[in-house]
C-alpha cells in the first residue's frame, strides 16, 4: 500500500509539474503588441495577429492615441512590440529620450496625399492657390517633396532632404501660398483652402479616402512605418516570427485586399 501510494504521489507530481510547466511555456507566447488606433491597430489586428495565433502566439493589441506612449511601453517591457512610426522617427525619439529600440522591418504605409475639395487636377489649380502643410519638419519635407515631383516647386539641391522648409524652395510656379498646420488640422483644412497636403495616417483616421488624392507621394523608405522592439529582443524567436509573418504572402493579400492605396517598401516590390 504504501508503495502504491508512493507511486500515485510521484504520478500525481509529475502530472502537476508538466501542467505548470506548460503553462509557463505558454505564458512566454502571451505578448502585447502596441500600435496607434487606426489602420495600423487595424494592420495589426487584421494582417499580423492571425500569422502570430497561428504560430502559437496569444496577441493583445494595445492602441495608443499619440506618438509617444508607444515607445516608452515599449522601452518598460509594457508591450514588446509596436507599429506607429516610421525610421526616422524612431532614431531620433530614441535617441532624445535615451532608448535602445530598434525597427524591425518595414511594413505598407499610407503615403501623403495632396487633397483638394476645389479642383479635380493639380494641373487645373490657379496661380497664388493656398496650400496647408504640416508644420512639423519631417512631415513638411514630404509635402514640399510632393510639390517638387509633380513639377509644382523646384527645390535647393542642397537643401537637407528631411528638413526642407518653405525657405528651400527656388521656384513656384503657381505662386502657391503655404499654410503650415499642426497635422490633426489637415484634413479639416480641406475645406477652408485650395490644397491640402495631408499625411496618410491622418486622412484615414478622417475617412478620407487615399485614392482620392490628386496626388500620392513616392514615400522614400525612411519614412515608411516599421514595426520597433527593444534591440536586446531584435534577435528572439518573437522577432523572427514577426519578421516571418510579415513576409508571408498570407500578410500581403490583407494588405491588398484591405488596404488599398498603401505604399509597399522595397522588399515587398522584389
Amino acid at each position: 500500500m504504501k508503495r502504491l501510494a508512493s507511486s500515485i504521489g510521484v504520478l500525481l507530481f509529475l502530472g502537476m509539474a508538466a501542467v505548470y510547466g506548460a503553462g509557463s511555456k505558454n505564458a512566454s507566447k502571451v505578448i502585447k503588441f502596441g500600435a496607434t488606433a487606426g489602420p495600423y491597430s487595424d494592420m495589426v489586428t487584421k494582417a499580423i495577429k492571425p500569422g502570430l495565433e497561428k504560430l502559437g502566439y496569444t496577441v493583445q493589441v494595445i492602441e495608443f492615441s499619440d506618438y509617444i506612449q508607444p515607445n516608452r511601453a515599449l522601452n518598460n517591457d509594457d508591450i514588446q512590440a509596436n507599429l506607429f512610426q516610421h525610421t526616422v522617427y524612431l532614431q531620433n525619439f530614441a535617441k532624445e529620450n535615451k532608448m535602445d529600440l530598434t525597427a524591425l522591418i518595414m511594413v505598407p504605409t499610407a503615403p501623403m496625399g495632396i487633397y483638394s475639395q476645389k479642383y479635380k487636377s493639380l494641373d487645373d489649380i490657379p496661380s497664388g492657390a493656398s496650400l496647408s502643410v504640416p508644420n512639423d519638419p519631417t512631415n513638411e519635407s514630404r509635402a514640399f517633396n510632393i510639390l517638387q515631383a509633380r513639377g509644382l516647386i523646384k527645390i535647393r539641391p542642397d537643401a537637407n532632404p528631411l528638413k526642407i522648409s518653405e525657405k528651400d524652395v527656388i521656384e513656384n510656379k503657381k505662386n502657391i501660398v503655404f499654410k503650415p498646420l499642426e497635422a490633426g488640422q489637415l484634413p479639416r483644412s480641406v475645406e477652408s483652402v485650395d490644397l491640402a497636403a495631408v499625411p496618410g495616417n491622418f486622412a484615414l483616421a478622417a475617412k478620407m479616402n487615399l485614392l482620392d488624392a490628386l496626388a500620392l507621394e513616392e514615400m522614400p523608405d525612411q519614412y515608411r512605418n516599421i514595426i520597433a522592439v527593444k534591440t536586446t529582443n531584435q534577435n528572439s524567436q518573437l522577432a523572427k516570427d514577426i519578421t516571418a509573418v510579415v513576409q508571408s504572402p498570407e500578410f500581403e493579400q490583407v494588405i491588398d485586399s484591405e488596404f488599398k492605396g498603401f505604399g509597399k517598401p522595397a522588399w515587398m516590390k522584389k
